[in-house]
């Protein structure tokens, strides 16, 4: 159609954001959430099981994958040989499906170890699933595994940040305080420091207070392997447990209590958030 001088096109409306979840890699347990066992090389975009806008958070553990939606629904999907799915049976599922034993409890955080899985409520609770073999639910005595997620009593003041390593598990609570359990650090802390008593919080099978922290307030915690790491709200980042590919930092092999990262190493800019892989760490400023 012909213009009039001076009379521009339409501008094009602008392209319309679209959220998609997608998932690719290792897939022996159906924790891609595929509905297949199969590896899959490139990203496969999943079933609508629910609206990708409305998701908050996305993690994994050994074999099995979790997501939590804004409205704090947990959705599952993987190995569940321990139960670490908490959907009260140990069948592996190869599609997410909701945890139903949290029907009406809303999720805020999930963290996924290499067999189990704890959760953080929206009011402050800690509770766990999966296999306790390591003392890794945080769990009374004699509990071998629970395949319908347990409050951790012990844990009784309100949490505002959880992490899993492979077995081990870490919760800060309102007040800036750090508790570990389970026992995933203590046999590489045995035979990298022989001559060391380890402390308590290495060894604990139950929630128990990480020393060294006692003059500063932590936001964050995280996990690796075999290490942990936390925050404070000074932006202050602690460091502690195996040291194997140089993570932490530090020219020891294994740190058993925290040790501040120096500003110098972050070009003297606080730490704003952090994150932990299997066997590093990352930070931003």
């Amino acid at each position: 159609m012909d213009r009039e001088p001076g009379q521009r096109e339409a501008a094009s409306a602008p392209a319309r954001a679209v959220t998609l979840l997608l998932s690719w890699g290792a897939n022996s347990y159906g924790q891609l959430g595929l509905g297949h066992k199969e590896d899959v090389l490139e990203p496969q975009r999943l079933n609508d099981f629910c609206d990708p806008k409305r998701l908050k958070l996305l993690t994994g553990g050994g074999g099995h994958s979790a997501v939590v939606t804004d409205e704090g629904e947990l959705f599952v999907c993987g190995l569940n040989k321990d139960g670490q799915l908490g959907l009260g049976h140990t069948e592996d599922v190869l599609s997410f499906i909701p945890c139903t034993p949290l029907a009406g409890c809303p999720v805020l955080q999930v963290s996924c170890g290499w067999d189990f899985t704890i959760l953080l409520t929206e009011n402050g609770q800690v509770l766990s699933c999966g296999s306790n073999s390591f003392g890794q639910l945080g769990l009374p005595p004699g509990t071998k595994r629970q395949v319908i997620p347990q409050v951790i009593e012990l844990l009784n003041e309100k949490v505002v940040c959880i992490a899993a390593g492979m077995r081990h598990a870490l919760a800060a609570t309102e007040s800036g305080l750090v508790f570990q359990w389970g026992t995933g650090l203590a046999s590489t802390g045995r035979r990298t420091c022989p001559e060391k008593t380890l402390p308590p919080f290495l060894t604990a099978k139950e929630p128990c207070q990480v020393t060294g922290l006692e003059n500063s307030k932590v936001k964050t915690v995280v996990a690796g392997s075999c290490h942990s790491a936390s925050l404070t709200d000074e932006g202050e980042l602690y460091v502690w447990g195996s040291n194997k590919h140089g993570q932490l930092l530090s020219p020891a092999a294994f740190l058993p209590t925290p040790q501040k990262i120096e500003a110098h190493c972050f070009q003297n800019e606080k730490v704003t958030m952090v994150w932990s892989g299997w066997t590093h760490l990352v930070a931003r400023t």
